[in-house]
């Protein structure tokens, strides 16, 4: 079985595992409502995108008893 003759520095190591990290997600505020949202996504919120409404939100019904 091959053994490796030197021990790994920290510093190799940590620029091997460089690129292995979580990366943010693209948040940007939505024009319409102010809510913080996914780039090139609809707003949940108010249902817009590239400044026209996309979705129509529902109203939540209540039910009486």
């Amino acid at each position: 079985m091959a053994v490796p003759f030197r021990r790994t520095s920290k510093t190799a190591k940590r620029k091997r595992r460089s690129h292995l990290r979580l990366s943010v997600p693209g948040m940007v505020v939505c024009p319409n409502c102010g809510e913080m949202k996914l780039a090139h996504r609809v707003c949940k919120e108010c249902g817009h995108y590239a400044g026209r409404v996309v979705l129509v939100a529902k109203e939540d019904e209540v039910i009486e008893d």
